[in-house]
């Protein structure tokens, strides 16, 4: 990282007295205090803000987050042949419900398709917590202890055991496609990672405190959200936690790096590593490109076409990079036309494309910028057990109204995401893994 020299008090102090011609004059018997002290000959006040100044530099990190993945809820009602019946089941919620669905703040998942989980803890001592890493949303919420429904086997935040804890009171509310999560908001010291293990720990977080939640989360083994994106898409304004490490300065970079593991073949294995505060060298290889981000609500920015085999769409569109995503979700047209080329079927009940596990259709090619990325086949091929495969995409039709595209796993796996939050931007960097 590159040090402004300006912005370091002591090496100001001593540029200014270079500029007025004032005279630093070192005693020969001051020489070794002046070399293991550089503020020996400086005025007290100016010790201060050199003392400050070190701290800060000293105080800046980089974390690395390492995370698990499950296979997702809907990856095993297709393996089950349940799946069908969940679709029939969401629809028959739109239909119950268009008035809520219509005045949802965002567009939100049902978090039935997210596969890559984290630990965190809050509180002074930690209370743990398992929760997904999701880029596509902005708010931290954990079930608290008058949470019964749906929350009987998730571990819950109790404000009386934390020394840290100050009281907020406020209520909230997010809405889902498939039902909400409810509660008041807390004030504590959040920290990514598990307790006993490396973390980053940010004061003064402001979190949701769930006495309600949906029954979608009922048999996750998830207990909370923890979303990644800007506080202008947090509901209630709430200022992310990551957003808040960064006011702090707490990172050293104000940006994070994802790397995603291929898929494993059992749950709770390792699934990659979120690094926050610097570019990931170690997983992944040479930044090919950035992006601008178009809207830094999401992490949204413009993807100016789309290619596999003989089929092409060069239509630009926006797009967000969404880690909550097992799948690619784009037009019906166009996804229809990328499934064509690679040889799936949709199956209509189930709103899933079959393929043939062992289909050579070549790579899927997205343009961003000037350059294009290849997604191999083993990163859109997905296997649900039995011998069945699906092609990794879904129609997503939003209607003009945000983005049009969700670039989700099967693209991350491929290349490391940068969410550069500083520069508003995005970096995409080659997976080392082969």
């Amino acid at each position: 990282m590159g040090c402004n020299v300006m912005r370091v008090p002591w090496l100001r102090y001593v540029s200014e007295m270079y500029k007025s011609k004032e005279k630093l004059t070192i005693k020969p018997s001051e020489l070794s205090n002046f070399l293991t002290n550089p503020t020996y000959l400086f005025p007290e006040n100016m010790k201060v803000f050199i003392l400050l100044a070190i701290l800060g530099l000293a105080s800046a990190a980089v974390h690395q987050h390492k995370i698990q993945w499950r296979e997702s809820r809907k990856m095993e009602s297709l393996r089950s042949g349940e799946y069908a019946a969940y679709v029939e089941y969401q629809e028959k919620l739109r239909s119950a419900s268009p008035k809520m669905l219509a005045s949802l703040p965002q567009k939100v998942n049902d978090f039935g398709d997210y596969e890559y989980l984290g630990n965190i803890t809050i509180g002074t001592p930690d209370q743990s917590f398992i929760v997904v890493l999701d880029t596509g949303s902005a708010n931290l919420w954990i079930p608290g202890p008058t949470c019964t429904t749906n929350c009987n086997k998730k571990s819950k935040f109790d404000s009386t055991k934390s020394s840290t804890f100050v009281k907020n009171g406020q209520s909230w509310v997010i809405r889902y496609e498939s039902g909400d999560a409810a509660g008041i908001l807390g004030e504590d010291t959040v920290r990514f990672g598990a307790k006993g293990e490396s973390q980053l720990a940010i004061p003064s977080t402001t979190f949701g405190i769930a006495s309600k939640i949906s029954a979608d989360f009922k048999q996750d083994a998830t207990d909370g959200i923890l979303g990644l994106a800007f506080t202008s898409l947090a509901v209630d304004g709430v200022v992310p936690p990551l957003i808040n490490a960064i006011n702090q300065g707490i990172l050293d970079q104000p940006l994070f790096t994802v790397f995603l593991e291929h898929r494993g073949a059992l749950n709770n294995v390792g699934g990659g590593v979120f690094t926050y505060g610097a570019i990931d060298n170690t997983n992944c290889g040479p930044v090919v490109g950035y992006q601008p981000l178009s809207s830094a609500t999401y992490y949204q920015f413009k993807a100016a076409g789309f290619k596999l085999g003989s089929y092409s769409s060069t239509k630009a569109a926006e797009v967000i990079s969404d880690t909550g995503t097992s799948f690619l979700g784009g037009p019906t047209s166009v996804v229809d036309g990328l499934a064509k080329a690679a040889g799936a079927k949709y199956v209509a009940l189930e709103g899933i494309y079959t393929i043939d596990c062992n289909a050579p259709p070549g790579t899927l090619d997205i343009t961003i910028g000037s350059n294009v990325y290849s997604i191999q086949p083993v990163n859109y091929i997905v296997s649900i057990g039995n011998g069945k495969c699906v092609f990794a995409a879904f129609r997503f039709d939003s209607g003009g109204f945000g983005p049009a595209w969700i670039l989700g796993d099967p693209f991350i796996r491929q290349y490391c995401n940068i969410y550069d939050i500083g520069n508003k931007r995005m970096g995409f960097a080659p997976s080392l893994q082969k």
